[in-house]
């Protein structure tokens, strides 16, 4: 269908992609706020916190693939309003959960609707909206979720300090409510020509999540060492076996082929590294500035915010700059530009000043983070080819994912900051330490992978012009499965 972008249908779609997205957005970084109170209501200890945010990730990382190749083949605004559906019920079971353990569960439940409707929000664009307006209407989709997780952070920190952690949940109903009407008022149904023959890889899905959530717990459940072992075993041996089959596989959920590019396989070594420093941060950092530095929850939410504003208003000049001089630089000096900013957080301590302390570095990662983001969205589609532009993009944000999800799992048992140590202040400060050199050191890494493995086109590429906001994973592409 080709909807002009102006008319009332053509900005209903746009509007029920980005209430969508949106919701599964904010969820994957809002939560972090409400964690030390969550964490004092139910008496839960650092492996429960990582639970309560891997979680989600986990089954988010996941899904994301099969998500996209279930809209194609039964329809995208139909599994779209699936997803949102499910992610709205799991919200409100989050919300009421009375313990730990069961909301660990819930979040578990929200991850699947997320990994659904996650790939339909922009798919749905891309088949409905008529090709001459769809780069504004992607645009117009990216820059409206950049708003939403600008606002996100402050409505989550707002929503503690005044209500309760649980509105961090309940939230997400009315806006689930009003997706799902404009999704059943304004969007079109589509699928993908041919995506009705072959079948799916379900084994390979299954495998990819045994994998990630063996090594998950492995690494956050250390105790009793037994079942950290078996775990661990599971996940590499689920890991092993998830090769083999994706090497077999007629269709394959993660086309390996991809990777015998060097430039493909390249970018999403360096975007691995990225991620998981910055999804170590976001977990750490907003729980610091509460337990350490003496922020209220509003206050902590609100930190970040310069962070989304530099790449809600700079993200697009970025992808235009990378266009111009080629990926390969911007991909360097971002992450090292980034990794700066993460070693001004150890200036952050008891007593901290905004002003002083936290903004100069917010604005430091900030600037890092937009110099790479869109670079290494526009790169790594480039590297697949544009027949193979949808899998390439959901396998760049799976990897994206993935890493943030290990990072939170990891990185607490590195830095000593297990069982209730983050209740102490002073452990808790030096195992911040610990993690935030370990960030600053995976953004260099990604830089070095960067310089030594991608390349310069021959030719420069036409400037891409979307805004590119995300902050959890890098951006989806809609289109075909390759």
């Amino acid at each position: 269908m080709d909807l002009p972008l102006k008319s009332a249908q053509g900005r209903g779609v746009v509007f029920a992609s980005v209430l969508g997205s949106a919701v599964a957005m904010l969820d994957g970084t809002v939560v972090n706020v409400a964690l030390p109170h969550i964490g004092a209501e139910f008496g839960a200890d650092m492996n429960g916190l990582q639970w309560i945010v891997n979680g989600y990730t986990l089954t988010l990382a996941a899904l994301v693939l099969l998500g996209g190749a279930l809209g194609d083949r039964f329809g995208r605004r139909k599994i779209f309003l699936i997803g949102v559906v499910w992610f709205g019920v799991a919200s409100m079971l989050c919300g009421l959960a009375p313990s730990a353990g069961l909301l660990v569960a819930a979040r578990i439940v929200q991850g699947i609707g997320a990994g659904l409707l996650t790939p339909g929000s922009l798919a749905m664009i891309q088949s409905s909206i008529r090709e001459g307006d769809r780069a504004a209407a992607i645009g117009a989709w990216s820059g409206l979720g950049g708003v939403a997780s600008a606002a996100g952070p402050f409505l989550g920190g707002w929503m503690v300090d005044s209500f309760d952690w649980r509105w961090v949940f309940y939230i997400n109903v009315p806006v689930v409510a009003l997706a799902v009407v404009a999704t059943l008022v304004w969007v079109p149904e589509s699928r993908a020509e041919g995506d009705r023959e072959g079948r799916f890889d379900v084994l390979g899905s299954v495998l990819g999540a045994v994998a990630l959530g063996g090594i998950t717990y492995a690494l956050v459940q250390t105790k009793p060492l037994g079942p950290a072992i078996a775990a661990a075993v599971i996940g590499v041996g689920a890991g092993i076996a998830f090769v083999v089959v994706e090497r077999r596989s007629a269709n394959p959920v993660l086309p390996l082929r991809l990777f015998r590019s060097r430039q493909f396989s390249g970018i999403n070594a360096a975007t691995f590294f990225v991620y998981a420093a910055l999804g170590g941060v976001l977990f750490f950092l907003v729980m610091y500035l509460q337990l350490v530095a003496g922020f209220n929850a509003l206050q902590a939410g609100i930190s970040l915010l310069p962070f989304t504003v530099l790449m809600l208003l700079f993200s697009a000049r970025a992808g235009a700059l990378g266009a111009r001089i080629g990926p390969r630089r911007p991909l360097t000096v971002g992450p090292a530009l980034a990794g700066l900013g993460v070693l001004l957080f150890l200036r952050i301590g008891p007593g901290a000043s905004y002003w002083t302390d936290v903004l100069p570095a917010v604005l430091v990662l900030g600037a890092g983070m937009t110099i790479t983001v869109a670079p290494l969205t526009a790169s790594v589609l480039a590297a697949a080819g544009e027949g193979h532009a949808g899998v390439a993009s959901g396998v760049n944000n799976a990897v994206a994912r993935a890493a943030s999800l290990i990072a939170v799992a990891a990185l607490p048992l590195v830095a000593g900051i297990t069982g209730s140590a983050y209740e102490d202040p002073v452990l808790f400060e030096r195992g911040f330490h610990i993690a935030t050199i370990i960030c600053a050191v995976l953004l260099g890494l990604g830089a070095l992978v960067a310089w030594l493995t991608v390349r310069d086109p021959a030719r420069p590429a036409a400037p891409d012009n979307r805004m590119h906001c995300s902050v959890s994973a890098p951006p989806l592409q809609a289109g075909s499965r390759g």
